[in-house]
């Protein structure tokens, strides 16, 4: 891979992972429920389910996707379901309970939203072959590729989370906080709505 065809891949990734979507507003939600720090763990959630969402296309995972209805389907309802139920987890949750959640439970959501996203394979077997030489080592560029993605998309989840969650930390009235909780909540159930509405491009 040439640095000029890096640099594209580089310019292309970054301005896919900052278009929002249902990972972006899963971030959003919890840091506006629980401050940045409580979103921290979504950052690494999100690298790995963005990592294994790419390998998945990689290896040829994401041409079945893309190719079958019901694969499709199924990842469809199963990531609307999930945001759902977290956006309706937040919207009911005691005030203060977002922070006191466990790291490991943000980063278990984090990484179920992100590999669950129907349209990430989908988009990555579409995406990806222009960006990839043929006639060069296949495995470089893949780990190149990977690297790249995975990166810009961990430094896009981390800056929405520190520029909601600074907001969040803002507001310490009882009634105000639970607004948060309950717009992030939201957030969570209307992207859910958006991507069981989603169709196959």
């Amino acid at each position: 891979m040439t640095l000029e065809t890096w640099l594209a891949f580089a310019l292309a990734s970054l301005i896919t992972v900052m278009i929002p979507g249902p990972v972006v507003v899963f971030i959003l939600g919890r840091s506006l429920g629980g401050g940045w720090r409580a979103a921290l763990p979504t950052v690494g959630g999100v690298a790995l389910g963005d990592a294994v969402a790419l390998t998945a296309s990689l290896i040829g995972l994401g041409a079945l996707l893309a190719a079958s209805a019901t694969a499709f389907t199924v990842a469809k309802w199963l990531g609307a379901a999930y945001l759902i139920w977290l956006g309706v987890k937040l919207w009911r949750a005691p005030i203060g309970e977002a922070v006191a959640l466990p790291a490991r439970h943000a980063f278990r959501d984090a990484f179920v939203v992100t590999v669950l996203n129907p349209k990430s394979i989908a988009f990555f077997v579409a995406f990806l072959p222009q960006f990839l030489n043929p006639a060069s080592a296949f495995l470089p560029q893949a780990a190149i590729v990977l690297v790249t993605f995975v990166g810009l998309g961990a430094l896009n989840a981390l800056g929405y989370a520190l520029l909601a969650g600074t907001l969040s930390d803002a507001v310490k009235r009882p009634a105000i906080r639970r607004g948060f909780n309950r717009l992030g909540g939201g957030m969570l159930i209307g992207a859910g709505l958006a991507t069981a509405a989603m169709r196959r491009a």
